[in-house]
């Protein structure tokens, strides 16, 4: 079970690894409060397309890693506990 452990806790470090690090080559959003209350969003061609472009499949990425971080963290709360 201690194997078990450790290589949780390696895939965890690495997740979270990867995480910080596509977090921080987004780009930022910069329509801050003025584009909440006006609601400035366009309907064009790039916000249709906006899965395939680079922007997208990094904000894709860091949910897919975020809730892989997520169950992990469980995961290994219940088997410290156990």
């Amino acid at each position: 079970m201690t194997v078990v452990k450790y290589i949780l806790i390696a895939i965890d470090i690495i997740v979270c690894l990867a995480m910080i690090i596509l977090t921080t080559m987004q780009a930022k959003d910069s329509q801050g409060a003025s584009g909440t209350i006006t609601g400035s969003t366009t309907n064009n061609f790039y916000e249709k397309n906006k899965g395939r472009t680079r922007e997208g499949m990094l904000k894709r990425w860091t949910i897919i890693l975020g809730v892989i971080f997520a169950i992990l963290s469980v995961v290994l709360g219940v088997i410290y506990v156990l």
